[in-house]
């Protein structure tokens, strides 16, 4: 996998930029927005993924490997 959640973040802020551009004409400003939206919608999306690996690593470490079979994600083979 290349991209990282710092690389969320990098895009996240680069559409902000795009959105405070001066001289966009209406149906530019009207496109960034539907762009921004579908990035927040995706961001929300692979924050929210990101929760569930964290919850299951916490899961893990606190009571090792007899939650295996629940959690098939971070067992063997998971990545």
């Amino acid at each position: 996998m290349k991209n990282k959640l710092a690389d969320l973040n990098d895009h996240l802020f680069a559409q902000l930029e795009r959105l405070r551009e001066d001289g966009l004409t209406p149906e530019q400003l009207d496109a960034e927005v539907k762009r921004s939206a579908a990035i927040v919608d995706l961001a929300d999306q692979i924050t929210e993924s990101s929760k569930l690996r964290l919850m299951a690593a916490r899961l893990y470490a606190e009571h090792g490997e007899k939650v295996l079979p629940m959690l098939p994600l971070i067992g063997k083979g998971g990545e």
